[in-house]
């Protein structure tokens, strides 16, 4: 769960043998992560083109790739909340060891 939610969106399902839900986790993170950075330099390229004194560049907001970044990243985020809360409760959800499986002890 930690590595869902804390390092990538999808790596902690794969993990978890969640293969299809951990491969679209992990593809969302990454578009996301990309249209971010992507909002990020196109904004930072315009702010060194109006700084430049003889440029006439037009003001052009990329916004919309930054708020669909930051959206994809957010839904892959809970999705992989939703996995891993699946699996813990699949993990206790397991029979715990009763005294007939439990080999004997070995005393000499």
């Amino acid at each position: 769960m930690l590595l869902n939610q804390f390092a990538t969106p999808g790596l902690g399902s794969l993990l978890g043998r969640r293969i299809l839900p951990g491969l679209g986790q992990l593809a969302l993170a990454i578009a996301g992560c990309a249209l971010v950075i992507a909002w990020y330099a196109l904004t930072l390229m315009q702010a060194y083109e109006l700084m430049d004194m003889n440029a006439s560049a037009s003001v052009a907001s990329h916004a919309r790739l930054g708020e669909a970044g930051a959206v994809a990243f957010l839904v892959s985020w809970f999705w992989a909340l939703a996995t891993s809360l699946s699996l813990l409760r699949e993990a206790k959800g397991t029979d715990p060891a009763s005294p007939m499986n439990i080999p004997p002890r070995i005393t000499e």
